[in-house]
């Protein structure tokens, strides 16, 4: 399930923390974050998908340690985070 390069972009835009910045924790989550729903809405339909369930575990274990990271580093970005994404702490 890849994402369309036109959100791809937009979200890149959107949660970068400077031009050209696309490697910092805010943009890979907010990337993990939307693959993740469309993959949750994937196996919604394909319920014994179990290859695509085991990768969308792997991404949602991703995702949290680099939420992990953030907030160690720095909480209010953290915390701004997950209130844009709409995340539960």
């Amino acid at each position: 399930m890849a994402i369309k390069k036109e959100l791809k972009e937009k979200l890149i835009k959107d949660f970068s923390t400077e031009e050209g910045d696309t490697g910092s924790p805010e943009v890979q989550v907010a990337l993990l974050s939307e693959r993740i729903t469309e993959l949750t809405d994937h196996l919604k339909v394909h319920k014994q998908d179990n290859h695509s369930r085991r990768g969308l575990l792997k991404m949602v274990s991703t995702r949290r340690k680099l939420l992990a990271y953030l907030k160690r580093k720095s909480e209010e970005r953290y915390l701004a985070l997950i209130k844009r994404l709409g995340l539960k702490k």
